[in-house]
């Protein structure tokens, strides 16, 4: 049995788990356990499955209550924290799910905020505040305005970390950095992990955040950099970021992009079977395959 977790045990690389599909855009279950116990051998302190880069929108309630058993099982004698997002827009089915995760045998939880229809900021604020309440596992909540278009000031958030030491906070502006400068000053207490694909992993880390939640088809690399500033190996962590930048920044530039390259990534590396994304996605043309195999190669990932 896992040891309860805090918002403290909260740290370090915690990727967001891709949904392997087979060809005809079916989920492959092979893949999906392959996946996992690849990601629990990788040197990552957690993973979390329904963020956006498990292409969440794209799958229905039957498929994620079974992802979400499969994933328990599969990672139950792991050393990683296994978290599940709760995305729905609606407050009291986010509530029943929060719950249902966390007796499922959920270490924590990701929160994205309701934007569909652009909510007031009180009914946001009270949407967090009702799923913080419903459990008492840590939840890490997102903030993601381009993706969602929904503004939440640092002030804001406080308010959160205020009320609910179990909260964590996932702050994925761009740019994050000044940002969570100013929340931290407003909520020294509070932990604080960045997404974005690590572009801003050093910055957030020396901001004061506590770890990093990038996509899962080169975990290594980011477990290396973050292995290098634990240790106090700053020239280290920094040169090998720099080296990884100009593939993630190229990726970056659109969710579905780089989505579909971390699933091309992972199918070249013999982890899943199939690089299929459920439509609509993105087509990578082939200066893109070249990259995929460049990283392949530049970071021995093969």
């Amino acid at each position: 049995m896992k040891k309860h977790f805090t918002a403290a045990g909260i740290v370090g690389i915690n990727p967001i788990v891709a949904m392997p599909f087979s060809p005809q855009g079916d989920i492959d279950e092979c893949s999906f356990v392959r996946l996992l116990e690849h990601l629990a051998t990788s040197g990552a302190n957690g993973a979390t499955l329904f963020g956006i880069a498990s292409e969440f929108p794209k799958l229905d309630d039957g498929e994620r209550d079974r992802l979400a058993q499969l994933m328990v099982s599969t990672l139950a004698g792991s050393p990683l924290y296994r978290a599940f997002s709760v995305t729905d827009h609606s407050t009291e089915i986010a509530i029943k799910r929060a719950k249902r995760y966390q007796a499922l045998g959920a270490d924590a939880l990701m929160l994205l905020p309701p934007f569909f229809l652009s909510p007031s900021p009180q009914a946001v604020q009270e949407h967090i505040f009702a799923v913080l309440e419903a459990v008492d596992i840590p939840v890490m909540v997102q903030y993601a305005p381009g993706e969602t278009g929904l503004p939440i000031t640092p002030e804001q958030l406080a308010a959160i970390a205020e009320r609910y030491p179990h909260a964590v906070f996932k702050i994925e502006c761009n740019p994050p950095v000044e940002y969570t400068r100013e929340f931290l000053h407003h909520a020294p207490q509070a932990s604080v992990l960045n997404g974005y694909a690590g572009l801003y992993m050093l910055q957030m880390l020396e901001a004061g955040g506590k770890g990093v939640m990038p996509g899962c088809s080169f975990t290594e690399v980011y477990v290396q950099i973050y292995h290098h500033w634990q240790n106090g190996e700053i020239k280290q962590a920094h040169a090998l970021h720099q080296r990884l930048l100009p593939f993630i920044q190229r990726w970056m530039s659109h969710c579905e992009y780089i989505i579909q390259a971390e699933k091309t990534l992972l199918m070249q590396r013999g982890i899943i079977a199939s690089d299929y994304c459920r439509r609509p996605g993105w087509t990578l043309d082939a200066a893109d395959r070249q990259a995929i195999t460049q990283l392949i190669h530049d970071f021995n990932l093969a």
